[in-house]
C-alpha cells in the first residue's frame, strides 16, 4: 500500500476499532473521553513507541546534528507546512493572512533556499500555525470526544478528520517522497527532548490525565506551552 493512502486508512481503521471499544459509560466516566479504554491503550502503544524507539533515535539524532543543521531541517518542513497553511487560512477567510503566508512561502523557498533557512521572519513575515481541524472548528464544526491516536498523540474525533487532510495534503508524499516525514518526526521529537524533565516533573500523578487535560484546556498542541517555557530561557 502506497505511504499516500495512509491517512485515509488510519482514519477508517481508527474508526472501525473506536465502535469495537465503545462500551456504555460507568458512573465516574468523564464525559469527555468516552473512548477512555481505547485512549489508554493507544496512549500505552505510544509510549513505548517512543521510549524504546523514537526518544533513543531522537537523542542520536540530536547528537550527530550541528545545532545549525538541526535548525535548517526544522526550517526545511515549516516550508512545505505553510502550504497547508495557505490552504486553511483561506479556507477560514483568513485572506490578508493567506496572502502574508503565500509571501512567506515564496521567500523561504527562494532566498531561504529552499526552506532551509527562515528569512520571511527577518522582514516582517511570520510563521502561523493553521491545520484543517482548525478550519473545521471555524466552520462551527464541534471538537468531538477525545482521542488518542497512534503515533499522533492527543487529538480529538474532530481532530482525527483534520490530521487524515493535512496529511494528504503535504506535497512529498504526492512526489513519492512520503517516508522523508519520518525525519520531520525525528526532528521534532529531538526538539522536545528539553521538555521530557518538565513533564515528569508537572506530571507526578497519571500522565494520560496529565495531557488529556492539556489538550482539552484549549491548548491542540499539548508541549506547545512547554516548548515555549523553554525558549523563553
Amino acid at each position: 500500500m502506497k505511504f499516500n493512502n495512509s491517512p485515509t486508512c488510519i482514519a477508517a481503521s481508527t474508526l472501525v476499532l473506536l465502535s469495537a471499544c465503545a462500551s456504555a459509560p460507568t458512573p465516574n466516566a468523564d464525559a469527555r473521553d468516552p473512548y477512555e479504554r481505547w485512549n489508554r491503550k493507544v496512549y500505552s502503544f505510544n509510549q513505548v513507541v517512543d521510549g524504546y524507539v523514537l526518544k533513543p533515535v531522537a537523542k542520536g539524532y540530536d547528537w550527530i546534528m550541528p545545532d545549525f543543521a538541526n535548525q535548517g531541517v526544522t526550517n526545511f518542513f515549516s516550508n512545505i507546512d505553510d502550504i497547508s497553511v495557505i490552504v486553511n487560512s483561506t479556507l477560514q477567510g483568513k485572506l490578508a493572512q493567506a496572502g502574508s503566508d503565500s509571501a512567506r512561502l515564496v521567500v523561504n523557498t527562494t532566498a531561504g533556499v529552499a526552506g532551509l533557512f527562515d528569512v520571511a521572519s527577518r522582514i516582517d513575515l511570520p510563521k502561523h500555525e493553521e491545520n484543517f481541524d482548525k478550519t473545521l472548528g471555524s466552520w462551527g464544526v464541534g471538537k468531538g470526544s477525545y482521542l488518542v491516536l497512534p503515533i499522533f498523540g492527543p487529538s480529538s474525533t474532530r481532530g482525527l478528520a483534520g490530521t487524515a487532510v493535512d496529511m494528504t495534503a503535504n506535497p512529498l508524499q504526492f512526489m513519492g517522497l512520503g517516508t522523508i516525514s519520518m525525519v520531520d518526526v525525528v526532528d521534532k521529537r529531538s526538539d522536545m527532548l528539553p521538555m521530557d524533565k518538565i513533564v515528569d516533573e508537572a506530571a507526578t500523578k497519571d500522565r494520560y490525565v496529565f495531557f488529556k487535560n492539556m489538550y482539552l484546556s484549549g491548548d491542540e498542541d499539548p508541549m506547545g506551552e512547554l516548548s515555549d517555557g523553554i525558549n523563553k530561557k
